[in-house]
């Protein structure tokens, strides 16, 4: 019982804090929220994160200038509760990994020009 009253204390100091912030400004949160993501999996997704970041790092040094194959694991491995782009603008937006996410939405932009949408 004692559990069920600390996730109701817990719900409901979510939904007051919701009144006085604009989640909004905050897509990735927003989303973490929305699609009911647990730590676990938050924590998953940003080791995720570390990883590609480091691997983009690495390449870019190496000379690399097409850096698809990123994204398409990023989509590959990403938590089957996110949409890999609503993901990758949410967390862009947020600030995180800006230059991993800029590169990102160069390639999302780029496919989409192509395929004329």
């Amino acid at each position: 019982m004692k559990d069920i009253r600390n996730c109701n204390t817990s719900s409901f100091h979510i939904q007051l804090l919701s009144k006085i912030i604009d989640i909004d400004q905050y897509p990735f949160i927003k989303l973490m929220i929305i699609n009911n993501i647990s730590e676990n999996e938050y924590e998953d997704l940003f080791q995720l994160l570390t990883q590609l970041e480091d691997t983009f790092q690495q390449q870019k040094e190496e000379g690399l200038i097409d850096f698809t194959s990123l994204l398409v694991r990023f989509a590959g491995m990403l938590n089957e509760k996110l949409d890999p782009n609503e993901t990758i603008f949410a967390l862009k937006k947020e600030g995180y990994y800006p230059s991993l996410m800029d590169e990102f939405t160069k390639i999302i932009a780029a496919e989409s020009k192509y395929r004329g949408k």
